[in-house]
């Protein structure tokens, strides 16, 4: 289908694109790679008056190292996020993640900024943030703000974001020797996960001392595994199995043409504990 028609608007700054969300109101919609908001365009279930162009922004494309945590422009490619040997070598769970996105041609359009605004709770990139512990730092006329990833999504394809409001940076800790790993189902290499799991696990004195789980599509946003975290907190790594047994607990996923619920279920519970021995491997 084709888009109901819009304008068009060219960013030349981060202040200068929240000046037209200003002038455009809630019917403007900000553009970055578009292989999320163009689609949903063509399917009339969005239809915005006018596109806001922050492509040319690119002093908001970058990966900087700040000590204890990593800065990531929010107009960082995914192709780039692959790439990039900082992210490889102190928060590997980023940049492997990125390299499952879709196919070559997404990842060197679409950007983190873009998936994770879009909120999609069938992407992969927000879930591991969430289990990363990611913050994200916001900017709009009323200033700047830092939001944990954690209370960053609050519905399908809903944010925090405010209608005047950019995301400019994210920030996510340094592993430093913490285990990670990604897992997915899907049934063609370049779709969304039917199922997604990134769990970020940390060992002490042969016991796990704390993991953390995210979800990819359990839910209409991405989700935590709470119940599984809680029960791996302090467990011994043989209990890997019985401790993620409750990782779709708290969840609602739905069902469709790919996977019924229950079937989803079960995928959370089976990913979670291949991504939890995975990480405890590393």
């Amino acid at each position: 289908m084709i888009p109901l028609a819009f304008d068009y608007e060219v960013a030349e700054s981060v202040d200068h694109a929240i000046e037209l969300l200003g002038q455009h109101g809630e019917e403007a919609k900000l553009l970055a790679g578009g292989h999320s908001l163009l689609p949903i365009m063509k399917l009339r279930l969005a239809a915005p008056t006018v596109l806001i162009d922050l492509g040319r922004l690119s002093d908001l494309s970058y990966v900087r190292d700040e000590g204890d945590h990593l800065a990531i422009g929010a107009m960082t490619r995914q192709c780039d996020l692959e790439r990039d040997q900082t992210l490889q070598e102190q928060c590997g769970l980023v940049a492997y993640t990125a390299s499952l996105v879709g196919d070559p041609s997404v990842r060197h359009r679409g950007t983190i900024g873009g998936s994770v605004s879009h909120g999609d709770a069938a992407s992969d990139l927000p879930s591991a943030l969430l289990a990363l512990d990611a913050t994200f730092t916001v900017r709009g006329s009323n200033g700047e703000r830092t939001v944990a990833a954690g209370d960053f999504f609050q519905d399908y394809l809903q944010t925090v974001l405010e209608p005047d409001e950019v995301l400019t940076e994210i920030r996510v800790p340094k592993l430093n020797g913490a285990g990670w790993s990604y897992k997915k189902f899907n049934r063609r290499a370049q779709d969304w996960a039917v199922v997604g799991v990134a769990a970020v696990v940390e060992r002490s004195n042969g016991s796990i001392s704390s993991a953390r789980i995210g979800l990819t599509n359990m839910g209409s946003t991405p989700l935590r595994a709470t119940a599984a975290e809680s029960a791996l907190a302090g467990a011994d790594p043989s209990s890997v199995a019985e401790a993620t047994g409750s990782a779709d607990e708290g969840t609602s996923p739905s069902s469709d043409i790919a996977a019924s619920a229950e079937y989803r279920r079960h995928l959370a519970r089976v990913l979670s504990r291949r991504a939890v021995e995975e990480a405890l491997s590393r």
